[in-house]
Protein backbone atom coordinates (compact mmCIF):
# COMPACT_ATOMS: atom_id res chain seq x y z
CA UNK A 1 0.00 0.00 0.00
CA UNK A 2 1.81 3.09 -1.00
CA UNK A 3 0.85 6.35 0.24
CA UNK A 4 -1.55 7.39 -2.15
CA UNK A 5 -3.77 4.36 -1.42
CA UNK A 6 -3.39 4.79 1.84
CA UNK A 7 -4.64 7.94 1.73
CA UNK A 8 -7.32 7.33 -0.39
CA UNK A 9 -8.45 4.17 1.13
CA UNK A 10 -9.38 6.45 4.47
CA UNK A 11 -10.53 9.11 2.25
CA UNK A 12 -12.84 6.23 1.45
CA UNK A 13 -14.00 5.35 4.87
CA UNK A 14 -14.36 8.71 5.96
CA UNK A 15 -11.07 9.78 6.92
CA UNK A 16 -9.72 12.34 4.74
CA UNK A 17 -6.13 13.28 5.99
CA UNK A 18 -4.67 16.38 6.54
CA UNK A 19 -1.21 17.68 5.12
CA UNK A 20 0.33 17.83 8.84
CA UNK A 21 -1.54 14.07 9.44
CA UNK A 22 0.17 12.78 6.27
CA UNK A 23 3.33 14.01 7.66
CA UNK A 24 3.37 12.43 10.66
CA UNK A 25 2.67 9.01 9.35
CA UNK A 26 5.57 9.58 6.66
CA UNK A 27 7.83 10.23 10.41
CA UNK A 28 6.46 7.09 12.21
CA UNK A 29 7.70 4.96 9.14
CA UNK A 30 10.80 6.72 9.33
CA UNK A 31 11.29 6.50 13.63
CA UNK A 32 10.04 3.43 13.13
CA UNK A 33 12.48 1.46 10.62
CA UNK A 34 15.28 4.16 11.97
CA UNK A 35 15.12 2.53 15.63
CA UNK A 36 14.14 -0.73 14.50
CA UNK A 37 17.81 -1.20 13.40
CA UNK A 38 18.50 -0.96 17.24
CA UNK A 39 16.28 -2.74 19.26
CA UNK A 40 13.23 -5.55 17.89
CA UNK A 41 10.17 -3.32 17.06
CA UNK A 42 8.62 -5.28 14.12
CA UNK A 43 9.44 -7.66 11.48
CA UNK A 44 7.83 -5.88 8.47
CA UNK A 45 9.89 -2.80 7.33
CA UNK A 46 9.48 -1.83 4.35
CA UNK A 47 6.82 1.07 2.93
CA UNK A 48 4.02 -0.52 1.44
CA UNK A 49 4.21 -3.52 4.60
CA UNK A 50 4.53 -0.71 7.21
CA UNK A 51 0.95 1.23 5.27
CA UNK A 52 -0.77 -1.64 5.27
CA UNK A 53 0.24 -4.31 7.92
CA UNK A 54 0.58 -1.31 11.31
CA UNK A 55 -0.99 1.71 10.16
CA UNK A 56 -3.89 0.78 7.95
CA UNK A 57 -4.77 -2.00 9.93
CA UNK A 58 -4.58 -0.31 13.19
CA UNK A 59 -7.25 2.59 12.09
CA UNK A 60 -9.28 -0.22 10.91
CA UNK A 61 -10.23 -0.37 14.02
CA UNK A 62 -11.89 2.89 13.51
CA UNK A 63 -14.26 1.60 10.40
CA UNK A 64 -16.33 -0.41 13.19
CA UNK A 65 -15.91 1.15 16.17
CA UNK A 66 -16.50 4.97 17.06
CA UNK A 67 -13.34 6.86 18.07
CA UNK A 68 -15.15 9.93 18.30
CA UNK A 69 -17.38 9.40 20.95
CA UNK A 70 -14.62 8.42 23.34
CA UNK A 71 -11.95 10.68 25.09
CA UNK A 72 -9.88 7.99 27.59
CA UNK A 73 -8.12 5.20 25.05
CA UNK A 74 -5.66 2.42 27.07
CA UNK A 75 -3.88 0.81 24.57
CA UNK A 76 -2.05 -3.38 26.44
CA UNK A 77 1.00 -4.23 24.89
CA UNK A 78 1.21 -1.61 22.09
CA UNK A 79 4.80 -2.70 21.29
CA UNK A 80 5.90 0.36 18.66
CA UNK A 81 2.29 1.91 19.30
CA UNK A 82 -0.32 -0.43 17.44
CA UNK A 83 -3.12 0.20 17.47
CA UNK A 84 -3.54 3.30 18.99
CA UNK A 85 -1.08 5.86 17.88
CA UNK A 86 -2.27 5.48 14.10
CA UNK A 87 -5.52 6.22 15.58
CA UNK A 88 -4.47 8.67 17.67
CA UNK A 89 -2.68 10.54 14.58
CA UNK A 90 -6.41 10.21 12.87
CA UNK A 91 -8.54 11.11 16.13
CA UNK A 92 -6.46 13.65 17.98
CA UNK A 93 -8.59 14.43 20.73
CA UNK A 94 -8.30 11.23 22.55
CA UNK A 95 -5.97 10.68 25.34
CA UNK A 96 -4.12 8.04 24.99
CA UNK A 97 -2.24 6.02 27.38
CA UNK A 98 0.36 3.35 26.44
CA UNK A 99 1.51 0.12 28.93
CA UNK A 100 4.24 -2.27 27.58
CA UNK A 101 6.77 -4.42 29.43
CA UNK A 102 9.62 -3.53 27.62
CA UNK A 103 11.35 -0.16 28.56
CA UNK A 104 13.05 0.02 25.25
CA UNK A 105 9.85 0.24 23.55
CA UNK A 106 8.77 2.69 26.19
CA UNK A 107 12.24 4.84 24.96
CA UNK A 108 11.11 4.62 21.69
CA UNK A 109 7.20 6.05 22.13
CA UNK A 110 9.02 8.58 23.93
CA UNK A 111 10.85 9.59 21.52
CA UNK A 112 8.36 9.13 19.03
CA UNK A 113 5.75 11.16 20.29
CA UNK A 114 8.03 14.14 20.49
CA UNK A 115 8.82 13.63 16.99
CA UNK A 116 5.27 13.95 15.78
CA UNK A 117 4.54 16.43 18.73
CA UNK A 118 1.37 14.28 20.02
CA UNK A 119 0.03 15.69 23.06
CA UNK A 120 -2.20 13.75 25.69
CA UNK A 121 -0.26 10.61 25.58
CA UNK A 122 1.58 8.55 28.39
CA UNK A 123 3.45 5.58 27.89
CA UNK A 124 4.22 3.45 31.16
CA UNK A 125 6.65 0.80 31.81
CA UNK A 126 4.55 -1.98 33.64
CA UNK A 127 3.42 -5.50 33.23
CA UNK A 128 -0.13 -5.09 32.23
CA UNK A 129 -0.94 -7.65 35.23
CA UNK A 130 0.16 -4.95 37.69
CA UNK A 131 -0.97 -2.21 35.59
CA UNK A 132 -4.14 -3.19 36.14
CA UNK A 133 -4.35 -3.22 40.01
CA UNK A 134 -3.15 0.42 40.10
CA UNK A 135 -5.75 2.47 41.61
CA UNK A 136 -4.83 5.17 38.98
CA UNK A 137 -5.63 3.65 35.97
CA UNK A 138 -8.00 0.55 37.16
CA UNK A 139 -11.22 0.88 35.71
CA UNK A 140 -10.66 4.62 34.39
CA UNK A 141 -10.99 4.44 30.69
CA UNK A 142 -13.42 4.58 27.96
CA UNK A 143 -11.83 2.73 26.14
CA UNK A 144 -9.16 -0.71 26.01
CA UNK A 145 -7.63 -1.87 22.74
CA UNK A 146 -5.15 -4.64 22.12
CA UNK A 147 -3.83 -6.12 19.34
CA UNK A 148 -2.17 -9.37 18.61
CA UNK A 149 -1.19 -9.31 22.01
CA UNK A 150 -1.96 -12.99 23.46
CA UNK A 151 -5.29 -14.96 22.91
CA UNK A 152 -8.60 -13.52 23.71
CA UNK A 153 -8.56 -15.31 27.58
CA UNK A 154 -5.77 -13.94 28.24
CA UNK A 155 -6.00 -10.37 26.84
CA UNK A 156 -9.17 -10.39 28.82
CA UNK A 157 -8.08 -10.55 31.84
CA UNK A 158 -5.11 -7.65 31.11
CA UNK A 159 -7.74 -5.46 29.37
CA UNK A 160 -11.32 -5.49 31.05
CA UNK A 161 -9.91 -4.48 34.58
CA UNK A 162 -8.81 -0.93 33.24
CA UNK A 163 -12.00 -0.26 31.19
CA UNK A 164 -14.77 1.42 33.32
CA UNK A 165 -18.05 0.25 33.97
CA UNK A 166 -19.91 1.52 30.84
CA UNK A 167 -16.87 1.15 28.54
CA UNK A 168 -15.58 -0.90 26.21
CA UNK A 169 -12.62 -3.20 25.33
CA UNK A 170 -11.95 -3.33 21.46
CA UNK A 171 -9.87 -6.40 20.38
CA UNK A 172 -8.51 -6.34 16.71
CA UNK A 173 -7.74 -10.32 15.89
CA UNK A 174 -6.59 -12.05 12.97
CA UNK A 175 -8.59 -15.38 11.52
CA UNK A 176 -7.85 -17.49 14.65
CA UNK A 177 -10.77 -14.44 16.34
CA UNK A 178 -14.01 -16.56 16.62
CA UNK A 179 -12.14 -19.84 17.96
CA UNK A 180 -10.26 -17.55 20.41
CA UNK A 181 -13.89 -16.23 21.18
CA UNK A 182 -15.23 -19.45 21.89
CA UNK A 183 -12.40 -20.01 24.58
CA UNK A 184 -12.29 -17.11 26.78
CA UNK A 185 -16.22 -16.69 27.00
CA UNK A 186 -15.77 -17.27 30.83
CA UNK A 187 -13.07 -15.18 31.40
CA UNK A 188 -15.38 -12.61 29.38
CA UNK A 189 -18.31 -12.83 31.45
CA UNK A 190 -15.96 -13.25 35.24
CA UNK A 191 -14.35 -9.99 34.22
CA UNK A 192 -17.56 -8.43 33.86
CA UNK A 193 -17.78 -8.25 30.06
CA UNK A 194 -20.39 -8.67 27.31
CA UNK A 195 -19.90 -8.90 23.34
CA UNK A 196 -21.33 -6.23 21.89
CA UNK A 197 -20.46 -6.83 18.16
CA UNK A 198 -18.17 -8.68 15.85
CA UNK A 199 -16.97 -7.57 12.62
CA UNK A 200 -15.48 -9.84 9.89
CA UNK A 201 -13.27 -8.21 7.41
CA UNK A 202 -10.25 -8.55 4.72
CA UNK A 203 -7.38 -6.15 4.90
CA UNK A 204 -7.39 -4.52 0.94
CA UNK A 205 -4.85 -5.87 -1.27
CA UNK A 206 -3.31 -9.12 0.63
CA UNK A 207 -7.03 -10.26 1.87
CA UNK A 208 -5.83 -11.23 4.61
CA UNK A 209 -8.95 -12.31 7.58
CA UNK A 210 -9.28 -10.01 10.35
CA UNK A 211 -11.78 -9.97 13.02
CA UNK A 212 -12.72 -6.96 15.69
CA UNK A 213 -14.47 -7.64 18.77
CA UNK A 214 -15.93 -4.92 20.71
CA UNK A 215 -17.35 -5.96 23.90
CA UNK A 216 -19.13 -4.03 26.70
CA UNK A 217 -17.92 -3.52 30.02
CA UNK A 218 -21.08 -4.17 31.83
CA UNK A 219 -19.93 -4.53 35.30
CA UNK A 220 -17.04 -4.44 37.96
CA UNK A 221 -14.28 -6.41 37.53
CA UNK A 222 -13.54 -8.40 40.77
CA UNK A 223 -10.41 -7.03 42.54
CA UNK A 224 -8.66 -10.69 42.29
CA UNK A 225 -8.00 -9.87 38.71
CA UNK A 226 -6.04 -9.30 37.00
CA UNK A 227 -3.66 -12.48 39.28
CA UNK A 228 0.12 -12.25 39.15
CA UNK A 229 2.63 -11.60 36.07
CA UNK A 230 2.52 -14.81 34.51
CA UNK A 231 -0.27 -16.60 35.86
CA UNK A 232 -3.09 -15.13 33.01
CA UNK A 233 -1.38 -16.67 30.50
CA UNK A 234 -0.23 -19.97 32.42
CA UNK A 235 -3.81 -20.35 33.40
CA UNK A 236 -6.24 -18.74 31.36
CA UNK A 237 -10.03 -17.96 33.11
CA UNK A 238 -11.73 -21.38 31.48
Amino acid sequence: MNEQQFIEALKNKGIELSDQQIAQFKKYFELLVEWNEKMNLTAITDFEGVYLKHFYDSISASFYFDFTKVESVCDVGAGAGFPSLPIKICFPHLHVTIVDSLNKRITFLNHLSEQLQLDHVEFVHARAEEFGQNTSYREKFDVVTARAVARLSVLSELCFPLAKQGGYFVALKAAAGPEELKDAKKAITTLGGSLKEEFAYTLPIEESERTLYVFDKVKQTPKKYPRKPGVPNKTPIV
